[in-house]
């Protein structure tokens, strides 16, 4: 496996939070901070992939049909624009 380096700036309350939670782990700050990215970059591409299959071949303004037919109702309270 490739590895890279990258300089990290994170706030001090959050770098003293993570460090805290890999001491308690048993890893090193460094170990925590990578699984903690890959834990994020495997959710946000599998939420992708999962929406892009869900749409399928669907374009946007394919969307227009169905909330053409959407009931004409006031706003609930608090999603006004």
């Amino acid at each position: 496996m490739s590895k890279k380096t990258y300089p990290l700036k994170l706030p001090s309350s959050i770098k003293n939070a993570a460090a805290d939670l890999a001491k308690l782990d048993g890893v090193s700050l460094n170990q925590f901070i990578a699984a903690a990215v890959a834990e994020k970059v495997g959710t946000l591409r599998g939420a992708r992939d999962f929406l892009q299959q869900r749409a399928g071949a669907a374009k946007p303004k394919d969307m227009l049909k169905y909330i053409r037919r959407a009931p004409k109702v006031a706003a609930v309270k608090g999603d006004e624009r």
